[in-house]
């Protein structure tokens, strides 16, 4: 077997005599429970403490203690000794359980553990040998199975509570000649195997049999003290020429360590072996890592009757009752002997076969890259820089492979950090580029295509996209953006970079609804300006239900009006956009906005024209091509242009102010009192350019009379005034008298003749009697153009019809003088005549008037017994006088509500006749002292 390396993995903690509380001569030892337990050939059994000082102690037995074990699930010690002889035919040799959390007194100066359970080892049944071989198996307390071996190659088997004497004991033949020298337990699954070594062979007992089933595995053996078990259950075995290890089914792996193997172990994954080596007469002791193959540890040591584990240290104890405690070093000093020696390999090998955590272990391997790195040995050091992805910044290693010499291996952990999802947009930009510069297509297809229809791309999209698209990848920007839904990407590149409308059209037809209205937002300007119609079209789809399932309400649809930004520069298209719509939906939630748009459309007068117009119209090219160009005239092409467009754009202007004229009218139906669009913002573009019918539709429509002839008088549209005054100002249609009366005051101040005009005016004033005589010749006396003979016989009319009035008037006078004068001669005679009262009836019951009776200046007499209790008015004038009194309480109720009174004498024909008819009830005419 070749060399292995030998270390200094391990260091002697400290050593010396056992102390000499221990008596007699070491028999066996045992460890556990954070003591070691040492028993000796006087039957006495001593603890040491973690310091290797005596804890207590107390006999066991009466002769020596053979074998011990310290249970690890309970505090029990259980042993195998000799003790007295209880018959010269019965064996003293017993096995004793004892309970080390009970104490029981002996005598008066010290104590000792009970003992729980006493065990006659031999009987009739099971004859004496010598024991060889001893274990305890825990299994569910109280249970415990014991394994005796004997020379004569038997096993004696104890299971159940001894301290209670439930037990079974059977017994397990080998073979009749060997001694068992080694016993070792072994859960297979459920199943509980007992491995048995004997010089000459290696056997396996099933337990779960009845009985037992003994099973052969190898015909070679081994010797007392060389026999132990691994941490993975495995059976090792030493032997001169090898150690030899054994499953279930047989011999294992061998390891050629040469040299009488003394002493065998298991310590944490390392395998302990104390051999006397026969050239230099000494006997070492060995620690090796059979996974790393190297030698952990190895020192000289006198002869070793012991070896046991406790504490995490390593306890060998010698013959001459001394005692050595070795101990594992930590990790990193491990780590700095290794990296000092450049065994970066084996520093490696070694944090992983003792499961040291992912960042020492990526710590190593970043040592060793660099110690790789400075031999210029660039690959081996990129594949140990690979290992550490995850645990050491990635910007260390990047900063020492940016050489272009270096590319290849850049570009190599790049990808190694984009497979384990670790990189960032950085990295991303970095790998794409790397790729860029090698030319090298065939990895770039595999990097962005390599999770086709497999889950996200682990790495920045975006970044991705705008490295592509820099080094002219288009392809690969594309497949990117429309695997990741990077719609607006996808479409950026189609239009800007590549110029494929048809293309990005039909991307937009495929994409869900909202998506499709979001690219549309903000690619619409470049799809308008090349691909109008196509570009309508899906906005048609979009915003009506075409396309879309049944029962989709309008509500849940795009607005028209959320587009119209992508048509700033083509008005035409947005018109064309939005009749198409409003033909198709009637009613819309956004059709107010949609119908104030088109107004504004409609009715401007500066669209751009024609240049917009004849491109989106397909003209352009027309005016340009070859079979068009004969038709222009030779002499002057630019002017004879020039004159074609004016005249298309007065004709364009003229067909748009139609429309707008018929909206403005079809989205105000007479049922509805607000139109469909805003009245102020329509009133505002008909003036701002010119458009004076919709003006006037809209003036009338809003019943603003005098706004509408006032659009004729600037006009001087005198015809058309007078018309519109015979329309608007019919009382009995509910129009507005008032506008004879601006008219008359126009025509006054208009400075023209215009006697004709004004004759017509004055007809329909004196036949509403609109205005005094006196207002009408002040009027139209401020115009010099007009003579006397233009209102002469209006006013010949008017003071004919004042003179009657005034001659009524005068009749009226006398006539309520006279009552007047009545009314006073009857006051005063009641005041200073007296009356004589003749009648001879009552006037209730008309029955003849006797004594009591009751007589009223008014000349009614009544029985005192026909009027009851109300002796103070005459009941048949009273009604009469109470209508007065409340007339007269009502009158000067009414004089205190001005608004009344205001409201009275605006609606009168004659202000001044209420007025009059206010003083003549007295309403007004009474006057208060106002410093009472």
């Amino acid at each position: 077997m070749y060399q292995w390396r030998k270390f200094d993995f391990f260091e002697e903690k400290y050593g010396g005599k056992i102390p000499d509380d221990v008596t007699g001569d070491i028999q066996c030892c045992s460890s556990g429970r954070g003591k070691v337990v040492i028993g000796s050939n006087d039957g006495s059994v001593s603890f040491l403490d973690r310091g290797i000082k005596f804890d207590s102690g107390f006999q066991a037995h009466s002769s020596s203690v053979l074998f011990l074990q310290h249970l690890k699930q309970r505090n029990f010690l259980v042993t195998v000794g000799e003790d007295e002889q209880i018959s010269p035919q019965q064996s003293g040799m017993c096995l004793k359980v004892f309970d080390l959390d009970k104490v029981q007194e002996e005598g008066t100066s010290s104590s000792a553990p009970e003992c729980i359970g006493i065990l006659r080892m031999f009987t009739n049944q099971f004859p004496e040998a010598k024991i060889t071989s001893f274990l305890v198996l825990e299994e569910v307390p109280p249970i415990l199975l014991i394994a005796i071996g004997l020379d004569n190659g038997c096993i004696y088997c104890v299971k159940g509570d001894i301290a209670r004497e439930r037990i079974t004991r059977f017994k397990l033949q080998v073979d009749g000649r060997s001694t068992i020298t080694g016993l070792g337990f072994r859960m297979d699954g459920q199943a509980l195997l007992l491995f048995a070594v004997t010089p000459d062979s290696v056997n396996l007992f099933s337990m779960q049999a009845q009985p037992p089933k003994l099973q052969t595995l190898d015909h070679i053996g081994g010797s007392v003290d060389t026999v132990t078990m691994s941490d993975r259950s495995e059976l090792i075995v030493g032997r001169p020429e090898a150690v030899y290890f054994y499953e279930v089914d047989g011999r294992g792996p061998c390891w050629a360590f040469e040299g009488e193997k003394k002493f065998m172990g298991w310590f944490r994954g390392y395998l302990l072996c104390v051999i006397a080596d026969s050239k230099t007469g000494n006997t070492v002791f060995n620690v090796y890592d059979l996974r790393n193959r190297l030698i952990a540890y190895s020192i000289v040591v006198g002869k070793v009757s012991n070896m046991l584990c406790e504490w995490g240290n390593i306890i060998l104890i010698t013959a001459d009752k001394s005692l050595l405690c070795i101990t594992e070093k930590d990790m990193e000093s491990k780590l700095d002997m290794l990296f000092k020696k450049n065994l970066y390999t084996v520093a490696i090998n070694l944090v992983q076969s003792q499961h040291a955590d992912a960042a020492a272990t990526a710590n190593v391997m970043r040592k060793y890259g660099d110690h790789l790195y400075g031999k210029q040995d660039f690959d081996e050091a990129m594949s140990q820089y690979i290992n550490t992805i995850g645990y050491l910044e990635p910007s260390f290693v990047i900063q020492k492979f940016l050489d272009a010499q270096r590319i290849y291996n850049l570009t190599n952990y790049l990808e190694k950090l984009h497979e384990k999802g670790l990189a960032s947009k950085d990295h991303t930009t970095l790998l794409l580029n790397c790729y860029t510069k090698l030319k090298d297509v065939e990895k770039l297809n595999t990097f962005i295509r390599k999770e086709d229809g497999i889950g996200e791309l682990k790495f920045d999209v975006e970044t991705a996209i705008r490295v592509c698209r820099a080094a002219n990848y288009h392809e690969h920007a594309m497949y990117v953006a429309k695997k990741a839904g990077k719609h607006e990407w996808y479409l950026k590149i189609l239009l800007e970079d590549l110029g494929n409308y048809d293309e990005a059209l039909q991307y937009v037809s495929s994409l869900e609804p909202s998506q499709a209205g979001v690219t549309i937002k903000e690619y619409g300007k470049i799809l308008i300006e090349h691909k109008p119609k196509e570009t309508i079209d899906i906005l048609m789809r979009l915003c009506t239900e075409q396309g879309t399932p049944n029962g989709v309400y309008l509500s849940m649809l795009p607005s028209p009006v959320d587009f119209i930004n992508v048509f700033v520069q083509h008005p035409h298209s947005l018109m064309h956009f939005l009749e198409r719509y409003a033909e198709i939906v009637k009613d819309s939630p956004a059709q107010a906005e949609i119908n104030n748009t088109l107004l504004e459309l409609y009715l401007s007068r500066d669209l751009n024209f024609p240049s917009i117009s004849l491109s989106e119209n397909g003209l352009d090219q027309d005016l340009t091509d070859h079979s068009v160009a004969p038709a222009v005239s030779k002499a002057d092409p630019e002017k004879r242009t020039n004159t074609d467009s004016k005249d298309a754009m007065e004709k364009d202007c003229t067909e748009r102010q139609q429309k707008g004229l018929e909206l403005l009218k079809m989205a105000w139906p007479s049922d509805l009192e607000q139109p469909l669009y805003d009245v102020d913002l329509a009133i505002i573009l008909c003036e701002m350019n010119s458009f004076k019918e919709g003006l006037l539709y809209l003036y009338e429509k809003m019943k603003l009379y005098k706004e509408v002839i006032a659009c004729y008088m600037q006009n001087h549209d005198h015809e058309g005034l007078i018309a519109c005054c015979k329309r608007l100002g019919d009382s009995g249609k509910g129009g507005d008298p008032s506008l004879w009366a601006d008219l008359l005051k126009y025509f006054g101040e208009i400075g023209e003749d215009c006697s004709k005009e004004v004759k017509e005016v004055l007809t329909y004033i004196e036949r509403d009697d609109i205005l005094p005589p006196i207002i009408v010749l002040q009027t139209l006396a401020k115009n010099p153009c007009l003579t006397l003979s233009v209102i002469k016989d209006y006013i010949a009319r008017k003071l004919e019809q004042e003179s009657k009035i005034i001659e009524e008037d005068r009749r009226a006078v006398e006539k309520y003088q006279e009552t007047t004068k009545n009314m006073r001669k009857e006051i005063e005679d009641l005041r200073t005549n007296a009356r004589i009262f003749q009648l001879s009836k009552c006037t209730t019951c008309t029955f003849t008037l006797d004594i009591p009776a009751v007589h009223f200046m008014c000349m009614h007499s009544f029985h005192q017994r026909c009027l009851g209790d109300n002796e103070k008015e005459c009941p048949e004038c009273a009604p009469e006088y109470r209508s007065l009194m409340e007339m007269k309480r009502s009158l000067e109720q009414n004089s205190k509500d001005q608004d009344l009174f205001f409201q009275q004498v605006k609606s009168s024909k004659d202000g001044f006749s209420v007025i009059a008819e206010y003083f003549g009830k007295g309403i007004i005419s009474k006057t208060s002292d106002a410093t009472s």
